[in-house]
């Protein structure tokens, strides 16, 4: 089969698939094209080709639009740009219903459950607008000090802020000065409105931005968590061993400590839900979306049923912003603990809840302490890294058969996936909500109740 990148044809577009890409056919092969619609006809240019039944490809050129189509709200993300705005050229109503569709497919294709999906905004977001929701920006520095993001599937920096995602006010001044070549930023603004902007130096076994060796990727989490979903077919075999070591060294270089140097701000956020104030590092894990933590957080208390007197788990915990509702919910009469692998997180977590000594956050891996803990839970709230929970924690989970459970997810694929278990382990799915979190691409928070 000849290689087809480079290449370009006219191709219609069907369904959207899960990554922020629209599904075509051109001459037997599937094309997964970004920044189209479905039903449209686009002049598509392959962008990778790796061989087999499918190739990767940029709407270039809109022959046919559809009605959904509305001008690009991000400068950024167009063909061959960056990957932080895949449907801002569709309006707010659409982007909905293409996550909708995606998490509909996943649930049925994964989990064997037939169900319609509606994706809501999250209150308070800025009106029918893609931007001013984010709080937290991570940026990368090039070779030649400039801040930016890294274009598409690709370590090259784009030396361009324009993207409207962040709040107001968070990027201002950024563009114009000079930053350490290879360094990340951390950039948040915080519940008082400050902002506080953070230099993570380069890891020694990364190379300066912008070269094809930096080991560099977005992480997503409470501490770090997973990254990229791969759809390319398996390598062939004397491949495999070379993409493992690259992959384990990038994962090492991600996980490294790292130097910070608080450059604005004190480095240290305050944040509030639900009447409470959490202050934590500015480096750690925060919901993005300026209303995300209130959001679930109100729903996991509608959706715990906890009463005085109960118990429940917060697994994946952070700050403790979940387990502080439970808590609350049960009384010095009940038990609430939240386990959490970053240090950090429970140390800043505890020092926020210390009136709540029924609350114990315990610094652990998750599926570790799943394993040998005691005691049956009314309720167990999990939040997992994108990759999420997986068969040993879930499993675990069931074993300690709680009455309900809540499970937080921000990948279709992977909650799909923890969702069968979970009715394999004999649990049954009550309720299931989504959110738009992350409007304008193609990330969608999806949050379920089960029971027995």
């Amino acid at each position: 089969m000849s290689d087809w990148s480079g290449q370009e044809f006219e191709v219609r577009l069907g369904a959207p698939g899960h990554g922020g890409f629209i599904i075509g056919r051109h001459e037997g092969r599937v094309v997964f094209v970004r920044h189209g619609l479905p039903g449209e006809l686009v002049r598509a240019r392959v962008t990778e080709d790796r061989g087999g039944s499918f190739c990767r490809a940029d709407a270039v050129e809109i022959i046919e639009a559809s009605p959904d189509r509305v001008p690009a709200t991000c400068p950024v993300s167009g063909p061959g740009g960056a990957g932080c705005c895949d449907f801002s050229f569709a309006t707010p109503a659409a982007q909905r219903a293409l996550k909708a569709a995606v998490v509909e497919e996943q649930l049925r294709r994964l989990a064997k459950i037939e169900r319609e999906v509606t994706v809501e905004p999250i209150a308070g977001d800025p009106g029918e607008v893609t931007g001013g929701w984010r709080t937290r920006v991570r940026l990368v520095v090039d070779g030649a000090g400039h801040a930016g993001v890294h274009r598409y599937r690709s370590t090259e920096v784009i030396a361009d802020l324009r993207c409207p995602q962040p709040v107001a006010g968070a990027l201002d001044g950024v563009a114009d000065r000079l930053w350490t070549p290879g360094a990340d930023l951390v950039v948040a603004i915080d519940g008082d409105g400050v902002r506080h902007i953070v230099e993570l130096a380069e890891t020694p076994a990364s190379g300066p931005a912008g070269r094809p060796d930096t080991p560099r990727g977005a992480s997503r989490g409470r501490g770090q968590r997973p990254g990229r979903r791969r759809e390319s077919s398996p390598p062939v075999a004397d491949e495999r061993g070379a993409i493992r070591d690259r992959a384990a060294s990038r994962k090492s270089a991600m996980n490294a400590p790292r130097e910070e140097c608080v450059v604005e701000g004190s480095g240290r956020v305050v944040e509030y839900v639900a009447g409470r104030r959490w202050e934590l590092s500015a480096t750690g894990f925060w919901q993005a979306h300026r209303g995300a933590a209130q959001c679930y957080s109100d729903l996991i208390a509608e959706w715990s049923g906890l009463a005085p007197g109960g118990s429940g788990w917060d697994l994946y915990a952070g700050v403790g912003v979940f387990a502080a509702r439970l808590a609350e919910q049960v009384g010095q009469t009940g038990a609430v603990t939240g386990v959490e692998s970053a240090r950090s997180a429970v140390a800043d977590g505890t020092a926020a809840l210390g009136d709540l000594p029924w609350l114990e956050l315990r610094s652990d891996r998750v599926e570790r302490w799943a394993r040998s803990a005691a005691g049956r839970p009314d309720v167990v709230v999990l939040d997992p890294p994108r990759a999420g929970a997986g068969k040993d924690v879930v499993a675990a989970v069931g074993d300690a058969d709680p009455r309900r459970i809540v499970h937080i997810g921000c990948d279709p694929a992977a909650f799909a996936r923890d969702l069968g278990l979970y009715l394999d382990a004999g649990y049954h799915l009550a309720e299931l909500r989504a959110f738009d979190a992350f409007p304008a691409t193609h990330h969608v928070e999806c949050v379920a109740l089960l029971d027995r």
